[in-house]
């Protein structure tokens, strides 16, 4: 991971224009199911904030590629999930992962819809909450709701953390007289 973030981020320093495509992309790889699994694309997108925290680029076109991105990569699992319905649990990656799976089944028990938001934020639901989404019959509209309310929300809180890292780093720097 550390090689990743260092790729992205010397990538992001100098061509920060780049970074709503960046940052789209990433999200998409975080909302995929079963992609998410594989790309650490949360603290990519936290290392991208942190950039922001120094000016390399404006924060707005970073949250609104990672919320775009977000939208698209959990539409497209809440579509295989509507698509392939309980057939897609038979996945070697999902069996593997049956504690996440149990998890994020018990959270559209309790939550229902609203369930979508959390998956944005609950790292080990992320690859499977929009798949029950689909298979739960929310529909695409109704899905579409929440989603994007997540999206947002997730895209905003995840940047902002890392720039507040980065923010807290250059203040101790500072104050160190580093």
């Amino acid at each position: 991971m550390d090689g990743a973030a260092l790729v992205v981020t010397e990538f992001l320093a100098a061509h920060g224009g780049a970074a709503p495509f960046v940052a789209l992309a990433l999200a998409i790889a975080e909302t995929v199911a079963f992609l998410s699994v594989f790309i650490p694309a949360t603290a990519l997108l936290m290392a991208a904030g942190a950039l922001t925290a120094t000016g390399a680029f404006p924060f707005l076109p970073l949250w609104a590629g990672a919320a775009a991105g977000a939208v698209i990569g959990s539409t497209f699992s809440w579509w295989l999930g509507r698509r392939f319905g309980p057939r897609i649990l038979a996945a070697r990656i999902l069996r593997a992962n049956a504690e996440a799976v149990a998890r994020a089944q018990a959270l559209f028990d309790r939550w229902g819809a609203a369930a979508i938001v959390a998956g944005h934020f609950i790292g080990p639901l992320r690859p499977v909450a929009f798949l029950f989404a689909g298979m739960s019959g929310v529909g695409f509209w109704r899905f579409q709701c929440w989603n994007i309310l997540g999206a947002v929300a997730w895209a905003f809180v995840i940047p902002q953390t890392g720039a507040l890292g980065g923010d807290l780093a250059g203040w101790f720097r500072q104050f160190l007289g580093l």
